[in-house]
């Protein structure tokens, strides 16, 4: 059997850096889709009939940042060989603005909204980042495999935050507190764990890229700029890598919607009580892992577009079944193959970037490709938002419309040739000017 890591690179280090991505999913499954969205919507906004809106439009000014600098942070690390170093001061900010949320309360959305902002800012950057890694631990062949390592322990990650703060808040229920009692204190568990699950990545995670000739007389800032021009310019020659972004702007857009607001759908369509939210969630994260280890492998066995391809099927099936969920048992079942989707839809998307993107530029591309995911991050959950608030909150028709997202992304996906962009991206080697 074919070595599925590239060489000089032990299976300790691939565990390290997968560390990274069980220490970020705290943020995501605790912060954005369990526990403190829901806790926005209802205390921090006072269920107004604004404040879903208002929590995606947070969310949309977040991901609009990680859009315009993710490119450049890119770039820069190429050049400076710094994506370890630009990694310690993502992860650095996504732990203390996560922190600082315990302070937020009833009405105070002048502190939750800058915050959310400025940690939601700090852990997309950071994703990217750590993406960028990939290709230098990974055989082209196994890019779906090891991809899909990182992204099941990375549910495993979220399994353990949620399970942590689950415990806290049955605790803190069984002594009489409410939600703005204990909500707070999850934002502590969720940056300390993130804090103590990344410290493997920092220790055994190596930099293996190596600094690249400077343009004369730029400094960092313009250089880095210089280059994502002339990346933009060329974009011609990856003409794969053009269409496949396109596709993940339009599938991520419901998936970034279905993470983004599943804990609100959960308690306002199905009227599901804290409790049972973050208990759907957690075993959602279960089916995730298992989804995106299986998958990874299976994506490596039939390719990667038959792969997402079946995956976006999946996603269509699941809108459905949301949509047309009268009682828990089928809404359970949607969830659940959600999570197996969603796990592997987005494993199988990193590792098909990996292929796509020339071997000098990874965390540049990386950078588009985040810029990307974060584009869908803006365009999903607003996009529900608007609808439920003019429907009058009417989620079940947000949801039916956010399925209009998978969709147009299978049937981009089809145009994607997987071996003319991968043979383009191995031939591209123009300097840079």
């Amino acid at each position: 059997m074919p070595r599925s890591l590239a060489e000089n690179v032990s299976r300790h280090e691939v565990w390290a850096w997968a560390m990274y991505d069980f220490a970020n999913s705290g943020y995501t499954t605790v912060v954005i889709t369990a526990i403190f969205n829901a806790y926005f919507v209802a205390v921090i906004a006072d269920n107004a009939s604004w404040a879903t809106l208002s929590w995606t439009l947070t969310l949309a000014v977040s991901y609009a940042l990680i859009m315009f600098i993710a490119p450049l942070l890119g770039a820069y690390a190429d050049v400076y060989a710094a994506k370890k170093k630009l990694l310690a001061l993502t992860t650095a900010g996504c732990v203390v603005f996560t922190a600082l949320l315990f302070f937020t309360g009833t009405g105070n959305l002048w502190l939750a909204i800058p915050l959310i902002i400025l940690s939601n800012f700090f852990y997309g950057s950071g994703e990217n980042l750590i993406a960028a890694f990939l290709p230098e631990l990974a055989q082209g062949h196994a890019l779906g495999r090891v991809s899909g390592w990182g992204w099941s322990l990375g549910y495993i990650g979220g399994l353990v935050s949620l399970g942590v703060c689950l415990a806290y808040v049955n605790w803190a229920q069984g002594q009489g507190q409410h939600a703005s009692d204990f909500v707070p204190g999850t934002m502590l568990i969720v940056a300390l764990l993130f804090t103590l699950s990344s410290l493997p990545t920092f220790i055994f995670l190596k930099e293996r890229a190596q600094p690249q000739p400077h343009l004369l007389g730029m400094n960092s800032l313009n250089e880095s700029f210089a280059r994502l021009m002339q990346t933009i310019r060329l974009a011609k020659h990856y003409r794969d890598l053009r269409l496949f972004l396109i596709c993940t702007v339009f599938f991520q857009a419901g998936i970034q919607a279905v993470i983004t607001l599943a804990a609100i759908y959960a308690q306002q369509a199905m009227h599901f009580t804290s409790q049972q939210t973050i208990t759907l969630i957690f075993v959602v994260n279960i089916t995730a892992a298992i989804g995106a280890f299986l998958f990874g492998h299976i994506q490596d066995r039939i390719g990667h577009i038959p792969t997402i391809a079946i995956t976006l099927c999946g996603w269509i099936i699941m809108v459905l079944l949301a949509w047309a969920a009268q009682g828990p048992v089928m809404f359970w079942f949607a969830a659940n193959l959600a999570g197996v989707c969603m796990g592997s839809s987005q494993s199988a998307g990193r590792a098909l970037i990996g292929l796509l993107s020339p071997p000098t530029r990874y965390a540049e591309f990386f950078g588009l490709w985040g810029m990307a995911v974060k584009l869908s991050s803006i365009l999903g959950p607003v996009t529900y938002g608007i609808v439920s608030w003019i429907s009058h909150g009417d989620h079940r028709l947000a949801i039916l419309f956010t399925g209009s997202y998978f969709l147009t992304g299978l049937l981009i996906l089809l145009f994607v040739n997987v071996k003319r962009g991968t043979l383009a991206a191995l031939q591209q080697t123009q300097p840079y000017i």
